[in-house]
């Protein structure tokens, strides 16, 4: 609209004040600049286009004066700003000129963000909170009843769970062996695994309390009709301990029918030993019916996550109606991420039991403070991408609709640690990072056994055993997203009253609760991620700083060795050289489009689209992208990320977004142009914006098979060593003979002009025996960042944060290695999800144990070991051989969070 124009608004069309005496209101819709607006009888001209969730001055706010929301303070004006300006801090106006956005954005910013100084809890003036009256109506719904303490259920699981991350592709396996085997039990929902990144490493991790907690919670939670624990029993988490665990804390494992297995042999042998134990399991669950059981058995889990500016609004203040009612009826909720709730204390604390809950909610907020700042960090890093594209311009604003999951009838009872049970009902808060998996994990773990998860932006997150409930809180996004939410919050904003809103959610909760499937459940996507570890104990200063400068990628020099210009294999023509493999990419941009993307690919894979164009499809899901810390992790992350877009065996590829991360599309796109990449090599999709699930799969197909014959189809010549490009690792002490060996490839691979990289933590650069049959008498020094592409052949190290197995392999992966060998002794480690990893040993008894999952025992002369390692290199670049445990599934991909990165 233009300037002048005689036609206004009537602001209650086109915008939304949150509570009386808010100087700022919400836009319900997207607002050109030179919109005139009239209220209340008086007119304004938005100056600026404002998007749909920004904010824009209703009353004129004086320079240093506060601009509120929800009554509640969340910056300080840093100039006269007049009613109709956009409200904007500098975050707000880079995160927008990052999405490219198709408006002319303000020169400057207009107000700054407030501090986070610590709440000031006045003692003497606290009035204890009053609890909202019981109903004396009751209501039911039908229900698993649980023995021991454990409550109702509103499913029944057969739960397998990998007791650390060595175990995790292990408990995927077996879930998809058994998919379809609880049809034939009336009262089974299923088998699903629970597949997290936790306990993996040779140290003792220092969330490993919370992390035995968190399983513990998992296996007697209610919706768990019986459950096999899995491990090797060699691990630093071991099932062993978690059997102690549970005992010593008092869980009611007796009641869970259960099993603890560690894994012995073959991965294939182990799966046939798990399917046994589960066909055990299920006609044990199978003997739990459905009761009629009160709602005051019902634990709901709060969660909200891809928030909007309308997320306290309409959907979380719908959630708390709901919630508010269930504790009139006796049972329980449950509110987390201490982080997303700084700066809204004072809400929180309106309503609370006594001043011991205040007291102890308040430390757990500067505990939270204390442990992010310890790496570097502060909660102002919790905003995603998509959080301020909808409208949450900083921690304060977005903690302020985050609180509004606790309807002012509802008191704080109860503040608990992550994953602590809640044994008695109320209402409680629970500590937890912001990031939506790892907090929901938490919650299970407590006990919940429904979940609400509210969402602006269209989050399509839900958990393996116990519902999801999605609330969007608009109704365009409902539209957009129908068929992967339950409810639209929206019909609020389009004049519905909150308590038919919360009438209906009532009802349906109580027929999810009942069996009823949510569509997250019919769609069959979920995921579990647990607090991630932190690498920086508490009280301890920085172990040292994070790699901030990458080296400059020039290879280490080494001991001189003899090219073998008579090796070859079979390689992919690419450009003017060779690459090992032509796969087409999908590569998620954070850990919520994940499993997304392993379906497309798998489908994909099961199509004509890729045949004579790409060797096959690969997906890389993982756990970050958000909810994670910016500064040198983020760094970290993203140069991973596209280390394997430009990965020389990737043909083809495509970012798939979730929507609302931190590291959206967008972001990759201008991380692209920064690294010399051009972004219009790469396919783009989006599961919120492309419309959903379903959606998104069609045009990721589409985009494929529309794409691939324009690259031409493979073509195949043959390559020399100077082609290759080689991992090569062990966590194991090496007898001489196979240092020696090793020494010897990675001498003739680089004299004839490949490429050895191996990383730090790597017992290699402890081995005397490699090292001076490599470096000599030369220092050991990194050349390479985690995960930083070679750019010069030759010989790489590739710093290692971690002595993790599977962050070690992603790590190498992306320097663009084709092909990973790993030395091992004991049991072998879990495969990479795109480069093919041989695993050999010299050791009779590893071999003996796992033979079946080794690719190549060193036996017989061992003179004759390094050519033996050559040819089984060159047989797996060359397509000729696929690694056992590539075949066999049991892979896996993790990136590093380094040494500073927290979740947030």
């Amino acid at each position: 609209m233009a300037f002048g124009s005689q036609h206004p608004r009537k602001f209650e069309d086109i915008g939304k004040i949150p509570a009386p005496g808010d100087n700022v209101a919400v836009a319900t819709e997207r607002l050109e600049a030179g919109t005139e607006v009239e209220r209340e009888g008086s007119r304004f001209t938005v100056k600026n286009t404002v998007l749909e969730g920004h904010r824009f001055a209703v009353d004129g706010i004086p320079a240093d004066g506060e601009l509120l929301s929800w009554g509640l303070p969340f910056g300080t004006a840093v100039r006269d700003i007049p009613p109709g300006d956009y409200v904007c801090n500098p975050k707000i106006l880079q995160a927008l000129a990052d999405r490219n956005v198709d408006f002319e954005l303000p020169s400057r910013a207009n107000f700054r963000d407030g501090g986070l100084a610590p709440y000031n809890l006045h003692e003497e003036e606290f009035q204890p909170g009053v609890r909202a009256p019981r109903h004396e109506e009751v209501r039911y719904f039908l229900g698993y009843r649980r023995g021991g303490g454990r409550g109702v259920g509103t499913r029944n699981y057969v739960v397998v769970v990998g007791t650390t991350s060595r175990t995790s592709s292990y408990a995927k396996a077996l879930e998809e062996r058994m998919k379809g085997a609880a049809d034939e039990y009336e009262n089974v929902d299923g088998v699903v695994a629970v597949a997290h990144t936790e306990g993996g490493g040779s140290e003792p991790p220092n969330n490993l309390d919370l992390l035995l907690r968190t399983l513990s919670g998992f296996v007697v939670n209610p919706n768990v009709g019986a459950v096999l624990a899995v491990d090797y029993a060699t691990e630093v988490v071991t099932n062993q301990m978690l059997e102690d665990y549970l005992s010593d804390h008092g869980y009611p494992l007796e009641d869970v029918p259960h099993r603890f297995m560690s894994l012995e042999g073959g991965f294939e042998e182990s799966l046939r030993k798990g399917e046994a134990v589960v066909r055990e399991l299920l006609p044990r669950a199978d003997e739990t019916s459905r009761t009629e059981e009160p709602v005051s058995e019902l634990k709901i889990a709060l969660q909200c996550g891809g928030s909007d500016a309308f997320s306290g609004i309409s959907g979380n203040p719908l959630a708390a109606w709901v919630a508010k009612e269930v504790i009139r009826q006796g049972g329980g909720a449950n509110l987390a991420e201490t982080d997303e709730l700084i700066g809204a204390e004072h809400y929180v604390l309106e309503n609370v039991r006594d001043l011991e809950t205040a007291r102890k909610f308040l430390s757990m907020v500067e505990r939270f403070k204390e442990h992010v700042g310890r790496h570097g960090h502060t909660a102002e890093g919790n905003p995603s991408g998509g959080n301020n594209y909808r409208g949450l311009y900083n921690i304060s604003i977005k903690s302020i609709g985050a609180a509004l999951k606790r309807h002012p009838d509802a008191r704080l009872d109860h503040v608990i640690e992550y994953a602590e049970r809640m044994s008695q009902p109320g209402f409680h808060f629970m500590d937890s990072p912001g990031n939506d998996l790892e907090s929901v994990a938490g919650q299970v773990a407590s006990g919940c056994n429904a979940i609400f998860f509210t969402t602006g932006n269209g989050s399509i997150t839900n958990f393996p055993f116990v519902p999801t409930v999605k609330i969007v809180t608009t109704t365009g996004r409902y539209e957009l997203l129908r068929q992967d939410m339950d409810v639209n919050a929206g019909a609020y904003l389009d004049g519905t009253p909150m308590e038919e809103l919360g009438r209906d959610l009532l009802d349906l909760t109580l027929r999810t609760a009942s069996g009823e499937r949510t569509v997250g459940e019919r769609a069959g996507h979920s995921q579990v991620h647990i607090w991630r570890d932190w690498r920086q104990p508490t009280g301890e200063d920085l172990e040292h700083p994070q790699q901030e400068i990458e080296p400059d990628g020039s290879p280490l020099p080494i001991e001189t060795g003899v090219p073998r210009p008579e090796l070859a294999f079979d390689a992919v023509r690419k450009g003017g050289g060779y690459a090992a493999d032509g796969v087409a990419l999908i590569m998620p941009t954070s850990l919520c489009s994940g499993q997304i993307a392993r379906r497309i690919a798998s489908l994909l894979n099961e199509g004509e689209a890729g045949q004579g164009y790409v060797t096959r499809f690969v997906a890389l899901p993982h756990t970050e992208g958000c909810g994670v810390s910016a500064g040198s992790s983020e760094r970290l992350y993203s140069r991973t990320v596209l280390g394997y877009l430009s990965h020389p065996s990737v043909k083809l590829g495509l970012l798939l977004e979730h929507g609302c991360e931190k590291t959206h599309n967008d972001y990759f796109r201008k991380a692209m142009r920064e690294r010399g990449l051009s972004p219009e090599r790469f396919g783009w999709a989006s599961v919120q914006l492309d419309g959903g699930i379903e959606k998104v799969v069609r045009r990721v197909e589409e985009w494929f098979t529309a794409a691939l014959p324009e690259t031409g189809e493979l073509s195949f010549g043959t390559a020399g060593l100077e082609a290759l490009r080689l991992g090569l690792y062990s966590a194991d002490p090496l007898p001489p003979e196979a240092a020696e060996s090793l020494a010897q490839v990675t001498r003739e691979i680089v004299a004839s002009g490949g490429t050895v990289v191996v990383p730090e933590k790597s017992s290699l650069l402890e081995d005397p025996v490699y090292l001076k049959g490599t470096l000599g008498d030369l220092p050991v020094e990194r050349s390479l960042a985690y995960g930083q592409a070679v750019i010069e052949p030759g010989f790489h190290v590739m710093e290692t944060p971690t002595d993790h197995p599977s962050e070690t392999a992603t790590g190498l992966g992306a320097t663009g290695v084709e092909t990973m060998l790993a030395y091992v002794e004991g049991h072998p480690v879990q495969a990479h999800r795109m480069v093919p990893l041989l695993q050999v040993t010299a050791d009779p008894k590893t071999y003996q144990l796992h033979g079946e999952d080794l690719d190549l025992a060193l036996r017989g002369e061992p003179s004759g070991w390094a050519d033996r390692l050559l040819e089984s290199i060159l047989s797996v670049a060359g397509r000729e051989y696929r690694p056992k445990l590539h075949r066999g599934g049991d892979t896996d991909f993790q990136i590093t969070r380094g040494l500073l990165g927290v979740s947030m």
